[in-house]
């Protein structure tokens, strides 16, 4: 067991000011480049490792309207014949990949939709979609579906839809419950719309319901926030993922900042954000729930689980499609050209439509794994040493040190722990392992 005694963390800037904080690999996206593609070119010409998962990420880029705080590739001008289009296009990069070596056969283990809004497709658009990607791959060992959603574009039928064409996972993109706040920070849909579509959902039978919420949004307030918190409860659903607010550079927040000549934005500081999800967090642990990560709470842990995540923070292979989408094949990780037409005329043309890629080293897939892992709030010191050969209170000793110094971590047997306190601000610790020349710079 650990002994030693804890010292202060080194002071954090207190306001939230703009850029990327959240980390969702490694090594950073900002490293990635152009110069790199042929490299994912020729790992789709190679058998995959023996055993590994492989998952498929869909992006949809269609929204009623952009939030103030999203920075994803989203469109809101597109009409149905453009929308087609896009989804044909879709299944045409699915091609390129089905019938070389990387594929050949495989059945993946999940599928997740993302976006922009997925629930924006229409029933007949998801259709086409479903029994496209369905006829190009098999869907039989596929343990689960996630389909993100918008809670103001779900019809009743749609939802039936959804849940006909495999959807396990439903994901509805709540963030709030008060129409003000909703409003401002530039969210389509309103609290009505929300319990509507979540009853519905409900009586449809979706095995896993998920709400999202955003601790700190515009004019965020302690009592708003907790009534967010208790309208989540009083609907009980499966699970409840809890983001904190950031800026990044290419939000509407971010230039209606630029342009009044100040970098502090109007949202509470990162000190109350924390405090916000961690006093949410309680409130669930009293109603029952566990806290499964950094993020999310579940109702039934014996039940409930994030396939998708546990697969690709344990380095599964992932056959991401769509404009900007993000992947990572046969130890290659790549990103998809950014905007919708010159995707569209790269697959239309036959080419892979890649923008960026990068092939980490072996001791960087170690990085990635055990930081992405870390956000579990507890890992398997033996789990890391049989897959990469070296024992991870080795590999690691120092940035565990400085944590357990700082009072965030602790490590007794074989588990490695990061607690309440340390998950709060996690993202930000998890640079104490980067690679000192991936420390600087803009993460993403």
């Amino acid at each position: 067991m650990s002994t030693a005694s804890p010292t202060s963390a080194p002071p954090v800037q207190k306001e939230t000011t703009a850029g990327n904080y959240f980390v969702s690999n490694y090594p950073p996206f900002a490293f990635w480049t152009p110069a790199a593609v042929p490299e994912i070119e020729a790992a789709r010409l190679r058998p995959p490792l023996p055993g590994n998962p492989l998952g498929v990420y869909v992006h949809i880029p269609f929204c009623r309207k952009r939030c103030h705080f999203c920075y994803f590739k989203v469109y809101t001008d597109k009409d149905s014949q453009q929308i087609r289009h896009y989804l044909e296009a879709l299944l045409r990069e699915l091609d390129t990949y089905a019938s070389q070596p990387f594929v050949g056969g495989r059945h993946p283990r999940f599928v997740y939709f993302g976006g922009g809004t997925p629930s924006y497709l229409s029933e007949n658009q998801l259709e086409l979609l479903f029994q496209g990607l369905q006829a190009r791959l098999p869907w039989d060992q596929v343990e689960e579906v996630t389909f993100e959603c918008e809670p103001g574009t779900l019809t009743d039928h749609k939802l039936e839809t959804l849940r006909k064409l495999g959807v396990t996972r439903l994901s509805l993109g709540v963030e709030h419950f008060d129409d003000h706040i909703l409003e401002i920070n530039g969210r389509a849909h309103r609290s009505k719309e929300i319990e509507r579509a979540y009853r519905h959902a409900r009586q449809v039978g979706f095995p896993q319901i998920n709400l999202d919420l955003i601790a700190g949004m515009v004019e965020e307030t302690e009592d708003k926030w907790r009534m967010a918190v208790e309208r989540t409860l009083e609907l009980q659903p499966d699970s409840v993922t809890i983001y904190q607010m950031e800026v990044p550079y290419n939000t509407t927040i971010y230039q209606h900042m630029k342009s009044e000549g100040r970098l502090v934005a109007p949202v509470a500081d990162w000190e109350t954000k924390r405090r916000w999800v961690h006093d949410a967090f309680q409130t669930f642990e009293r109603a029952g729930y566990t806290v499964a990560s950094a993020y999310t709470a579940v109702k039934d842990k014996a039940r409930t689980r994030f396939v998708y995540r546990d697969y690709l923070w344990a380095g599964a292979d992932l056959l991401s499609l769509g404009v900007a989408s993000f992947g990572h094949i046969n130890g290659t990780h790549y990103q998809n050209l950014h905007d919708f037409q010159p995707y569209t005329d790269a697959v239309t043309q036959g080419r892979l439509p890649v923008f960026r890629a990068l092939t980490p080293q072996e001791d960087e897939r170690y990085i990635r794994e055990f930081i992405l892992q870390l956000k579990l709030g507890s890992v398997s010191a033996a789990y890391f040493t049989q897959k990469f050969g070296t024992d991870p209170r080795t590999r690691f000793a120092a940035p565990l040190a400085t944590l357990e110094s700082w009072g965030f971590l602790r490590h007794e047997g074989d588990r490695i722990e990061i607690n309440r306190t340390g998950l709060l601000q996690v993202d930000r610790l998890l640079h104490e392992f980067f690679k000192p020349e991936h420390r600087t710079g803009r993460y993403a």
